[in-house]
């Protein structure tokens, strides 16, 4: 008998409440996700947290490979450009992901020098693979490269960064969608929406913060992050109020915030007096602020000052070991769900497979659909009582 994907199996499950209850591996129920001090917000442990996402991810390419065999095994490729070595870096951490997880990974690597077309060239033979269901082409780019060109050369259904406009718009449109059909946004039920932002709002989920009916508030409006995290905080049911450079008493609205994704740039940006008492705060900023103090002269921090915010809120991720794990693990969800896509446009004969499919929660729970098809991939699915 085939064993069905545990996605699926959280299908079948019923809404607690009338709202959407976020299941857990076995592992994620057993233990808590952050810690708590007396008088000290929760710690939101993100990497105990990524640990399980990708723990879940594993299980699903293990199932896909007993049900469907060795070609159902997801396929990522990464192409790095040049010798930077944070680059470098970050390619052989997402490479290490996808090895634990049993995904298949390759990695193109070109010289600094090399010119825009020949890289376009990798990303149209990649985009011909049908073993390869998720394309990263890590950034920067040399100045001779366009770099939107580039990542909009990328097949829509592989974009596992989410960066191509095409699924900027697709995740835009889901809303209305979801709302019709009142059912919720699933970051882990998602393709080829952007991975930082999926990362926040499962870290939300996770630490048990409800979103429906909060006043959220995003620092910063690029397309990596600030854009698609309200986006999908709007999917949620929250209130958003987005901030920028342009944006005039941002202390006052961060006050007013039930929960903060800080996304802004800047060191410490967030001081200990914005935050709302009780509030959730997700730390996206990677900055390094000096300190003499520390071998090296200067130290790690994020868009918020920690140390005063977590006086007052109630929950805070720290930077490092917050946001982060959580962009690498959802890089892994994109590719499996991809991979899922694909084996079904094999068995089904479609041509296309939108990253949002709505229908009934009965449908989902028919045994020999989970038998035949892997499961069709949308934004949102949950069962939601009336």
């Amino acid at each position: 008998m085939r064993r069905a994907l545990p996605l699926v199996r959280a299908r079948q499950a019923l809404a607690h409440n009338g709202r959407f209850a976020q299941l857990r591996s076995a592992n994620a129920l057993a233990r808590p996700f952050a810690s708590q001090v007396a008088g000290i917000a929760t710690k939101i442990d993100g990497k105990a947290i990524a640990d399980d996402v990708l723990r879940e991810v594993k299980q699903d390419v293990e199932i896909l490979r007993e049900n469907h065999g060795e070609d159902a095994t997801p396929g990522l490729a990464v192409v790095l450009v040049g010798d930077r070595p944070d680059s470098h870096k970050y390619v052989q951490m997402k490479k290490k992901a996808a090895k634990n997880v049993g995904i298949r990974s390759i990695e193109t690597t070109l010289p600094e020098n090399c010119s825009h077309e020949e890289v376009l060239e990798v990303v149209r033979q990649l985009n011909q693979r049908s073993d390869i269901d998720g394309i990263l082409v890590q950034l920067p780019l040399p100045a001779q490269c366009n770099q939107t060109e580039i990542l909009e050369a990328i097949d829509v259904d592989k974009d596992v960064d989410g960066f191509h406009p095409f699924n900027m718009g697709r995740l835009a449109r889901a809303g209305e969608d979801l709302r019709h059909a009142r059912r919720d946004f699933v970051p882990l039920e998602s393709r080829n929406a952007s991975c930082t932002p999926l990362g926040s709002i499962v870290l939300l989920e996770r630490s048990g913060c409800e979103i429906a009916g909060k006043h959220a508030v995003v620092l910063g409006r690029s397309n990596i992050v600030g854009l698609p995290a309200a986006l999908m905080l709007l999917h949620r049911n929250a209130t958003v109020s987005m901030c920028h450079s342009r944006t005039p008493n941002i202390p006052e609205i961060c006050r007013e915030a039930d929960i903060i994704i800080a996304a802004i740039g800047k060191p410490e940006f967030v001081k200990g007096d914005w935050i709302k008492p009780g509030a959730t705060v997700i730390d996206v900023g990677i900055n390094f602020k000096e300190d003499p103090s520390r071998k090296s002269g200067v130290r790690m921090c994020g868009d918020v000052d920690y140390e005063a915010a977590r006086q007052v809120a109630g929950a805070i991720t720290p930077v490092p070991g917050g946001v982060g794990p959580m962009t690498v693990a959802m890089l892994m969800v994109n590719t499996v769900n991809n991979a899922k896509a694909r084996l079904e446009r094999k068995l089904t004969g479609e041509t296309y497979m939108p990253a949002y499919q709505l229908r009934h929660s009965d449908e989902s729970a028919n045994p020999a659909r989970q038998q035949s098809v892997p499961v069709r991939w949308k934004y949102g699915s949950s069962a939601h009582e009336p």
